[in-house]
């Protein structure tokens, strides 16, 4: 079991139940790593050609810019890893954050903006559909992420985490969970974290395949997604 497992197994700060343990069994971790390996080479594939004319619109607007956007997460144990999406925002995007703070929509440890100015023409089209999180099928053949899974989250959100909130890095990030497919950024931040325990407690293959079924008929143009 991993450290943070083992704290997990002591009572919160708030009266929440940590989790004792989870689930570790082989059969499950290589159905799972299995269906990853699978489900990421045949989303590049089948996905390439929109892959492409994503970059070429991107490259369009904002030559001067990079195509993909790497931003370093945390994921499973605390471990830091760098998380690719296609670029969305302006290239200063990063050093703007800090005066945007104040216009955080959402509470706890997370920023989210409905009307984000740094967000280009082309980045309002691909966040929402979710296109933009299309490059992290690379992720997921690294090992870095799973298809499904918690959302990796910033260094900087990890250092306001209570030890409630920390349980959500007890298992690999995802590119999808329950927290996307129950309303995403209409949802706060304590709620996505008791979404996401409730994943880590009981997900299966079955669970998975759920979530990632349910992402596909909410992926085209859903109204929660900034």
């Amino acid at each position: 079991m991993s450290n943070l497992a083992k704290n997990g197994s002591l009572n919160s700060p708030t009266g929440k139940l940590l989790i004792e343990d989870i689930k570790t069994g082989i059969i499950y971790n290589l159905s799972k790593r299995t269906l990853d390996i699978i489900g990421s080479i045949f989303g590049l594939l089948v996905l390439s050609a929109l892959l492409i004319i994503i970059s070429l619109l991107i490259k369009i607007e904002d030559p001067k810019g990079p195509i993909l956007f790497s931003q370093k997460r945390i994921g499973k144990n605390g471990r830091e890893f760098k998380m690719f999406k296609f670029r969305s925002m302006v290239t200063d995007a990063e050093e703007k954050l800090t005066e945007l703070l104040k216009y955080n929509e959402v509470d706890g440890a997370m920023f989210k903006m409905k009307d984000d100015p740094r967000v280009t023409k082309v980045g309002r089209f691909i966040r929402k559909t979710s296109i933009d999180e299309l490059p992290q099928l690379f992720n997921v053949l690294k090992g870095d992420m799973s298809l499904v899974g918690p959302r990796p989250p910033l260094p900087r959100e990890v250092k306001e985490y209570t030890k409630y909130d920390l349980q959500r890095l007890l298992v690999t990030p995802g590119c999808t969970g329950l927290w996307q497919i129950s309303g995403r950024s209409s949802i706060g931040f304590n709620e996505m974290v008791q979404l996401d325990l409730y994943y880590i407690q009981n997900r299966t293959i079955l669970f998975d395949l759920k979530i990632i079924f349910k992402t596909f008929k909410l992926i085209l143009g859903s109204k929660d997604a900034f």
